[in-house]
Order: C-alpha cells, then structure tokens, then sequence
C-alpha cells in the first residue's frame, strides 16, 4: 500500500512541476526553451516601446538585431515598432523573419493577425488565431487578445 501511495505521489509532484514550467513559459513572448541572451539594447529597446517611444526603440532593436539576427523576440518588436510607425512594408518583414525563426512565437502571430486586420485582411488575421489556439494549449492573453480584435473588426464591418 506505501508503494502504491508513494507513485502516485511522485506522479502528482512530476505532473504538477511540469504544469508549472508551462505556466511560467506562458509570461514570455517567445514559446522557445533556447532563448538566445538579452542585449543590453534589447533591453533597452524593449522599455522604449514599452513607453510608446517607438523611433527610439528601433535605434535600440536594429543595434541589438545586428548582434543578433535570428531573435525572434527581437524581430517581433521591430515589427511592433514599424507598425505603430505606420511602415506596414518593414513591419510585415519582421514578423515575417520572426515567425520564420519560431512559427509558435505568440507575440507575432498576435500582431501580425493585428496588422492584417488594420490592412483588411481578415482571413489571415483567422489563420493567426488558430496558429495562436494551437500554441497556447490553456489559452493565452496574445489569443485574447487577436480574437477580442477581430470580433471588432467584425463588428465594425457590419455597420
């Protein structure tokens, strides 16, 4: 009966640790397990747009891409930033490299299912949503978030 007990136990232990890395892994925005280290522009890019200084953050992101080219992260906010820019070219380009680097990676097909909407591309933005529903097994806020957006857009067509 101990035996019986203690497997289980270890099972329980084994299952719950492993449910706990992939509810930490959910607070990245890339799904990879090899993530290459954070420039010191990187980081400084990342607080740029995070303050909405979107011109400063590409100074900072471009640096930190030149170190670093097959950063999906990276490429992720420098399409962000081209977007929020209004260089819908340059923006599609990156979460296009970012994507090619990690398929799964959440923040590109969020915002790259956003650029789509804002170019009236709908049923790309819907491919971007189920590539997010496949990556975030227990849901995600980058899915929420693209399905929130599309189901304005959807609403603002109908007026």
């Amino acid at each position: 009966m101990n035996y019986t007990y203690s497997i289980s136990t270890l099972a329980l232990t084994v299952g719950l640790v492993l449910s706990f890395g992939n509810v930490m892994a959910a607070g990245t925005s890339s799904t990879s397990s090899s993530r290459p280290s954070v420039s010191s522009e990187f980081k400084a890019g990342k607080k740029a747009v995070k303050k909405g200084d979107f011109q400063s953050a590409l100074g900072h992101l471009n640096k930190a891409n030149e170190k670093n080219p097959k950063n999906a992260d990276i490429h992720n906010l420098l399409g962000y930033s081209y977007r929020k820019l209004g260089d819908t070219d340059r923006a599609f380009e990156h979460y296009h490299i970012a994507l090619q680097i990690n398929p799964k990676h959440r923040g590109a097909n969020e915002y790259l299912g956003e650029l789509y909407l804002e170019t009236d591309q709908l049923a790309k933005a819907e491919e971007r949503l189920k590539v997010l529903d496949k990556a975030c097994r227990w849901g995600c806020e980058e899915y929420d978030d693209l399905k929130e957006a599309i189901e304005k857009y959807k609403e603002k067509k109908k007026r």
